[in-house]
């Protein structure tokens, strides 16, 4: 017996709106990862903490970052199969996920974005809202908080003829509050509190609403060379009891206009409807695919 949800639309619109409204004024950027070295200073004269993270994405996870007003980001995102796939397999390089993105940065605080999966033939799009950033100085703010809110929609043909598969019940949706705080120059932490709402689901005793809380990190080691980390704790349900815990580890390398990610991961998929309450892989035994981000950033706004 399925089970059809659509609670969450209106959700999506009231959260998107609230973001449009709250939308600050636009700034135009030449090069991303020069403004985000640097520190900026508010109305108030307080010091605004910049360069949480070095890029839009940690792993699996969305940062805090977005992209600078007028400026585009174009990411490829590839997964290859899992290490423990065999020699016939190549050890999993014989497989592979894509995923390629845009990402906009309509002001400073305001960014969308939109992306296509191989996994699923899926597309997805988000708005990401920087409502807090952290500052430092007089009557500091301790923390950034980024809002996240995106849609999925999978066009995969499905042999069910005794399933009804309509338009809405391909969609998705995933709702985040990114909090993060930059501890150091060198160490940033970030905690997602995490809804994904899915209007289908293929038993009456799924969940359609799956909660989870997630945790990322960055250690810089040296100018160029940084440790990432990402995690998500399913809360438990019936998804938590027949899914695994998303779990990345990664290398963030800064080439000049771009930066490069390598990581091994347990999760094939690289939108948040797949990775926070469909990742079936044991990182511990072996369930890892090896994968990399590239994303180069071009400035736009001053052409149109």
């Amino acid at each position: 017996m399925t089970r059809h949800s659509y609670a969450a639309p209106f959700v999506a619109g009231l959260l998107l709106t609230g973001l449009l409204a709250l939308a600050g004024p636009a700034r135009a950027q030449t090069d991303l990862l020069g403004e985000l070295e640097k520190q900026t200073a508010d109305s108030t004269g307080r010091e605004v903490v910049t360069a949480t993270f070095k890029a839009t994405h940690i792993i699996n996870s969305q940062s805090v970052e977005t992209p600078g007003a007028g400026t585009l980001a174009f990411l490829i995102q590839h997964r290859f199969g899992t290490l423990n796939s065999g020699a016939y397999e190549f050890f999993g390089l014989d497989q592979a996920v894509l995923r390629l993105g845009f990402e906009y940065g309509l002001t400073d605080r305001l960014a969308v974005g939109v992306g296509r999966s191989s996994q699923d033939k899926t597309f997805d799009g988000f708005v990401k809202y920087r409502a807090l950033r952290q500052t430092t100085g007089a009557r500091p703010m301790p923390v950034s908080v980024t809002l996240f809110a995106s849609s999925a929609i999978t066009t995969l043909k499905f042999n069910e003829p005794t399933v009804e598969r309509t338009t809405a019940s391909r969609v998705d949706y995933a709702y985040q509050v990114l909090i993060a705080r930059k501890f150091s120059p060198s160490l940033s932490v970030q905690l997602m509190p995490t809804l994904i709402h899915r209007n289908f689901v293929a038993r009456s005793d799924m969940q359609n609403d799956v909660y989870a809380l997630g945790a990322g990190l960055r250690q810089k080691l040296t100018k160029r060379l940084a440790l990432t980390a990402d995690y998500f704790y399913v809360l438990p349900g019936n998804t938590a009891d027949t899914y695994r815990n998303a779990l990345g580890l990664g290398v963030d390398i800064e080439t000049g206009g771009h930066v490069f990610q390598l990581h091994l991961t347990n999760s094939k998929g690289m939108v948040e409807k797949f990775f926070v309450p469909q990742t079936d892989g044991n990182f511990f035994d072996g369930d890892i695919y090896f994968g990399f981000t590239v994303a180069r950033n071009f400035t736009v706004k001053s052409q149109l």
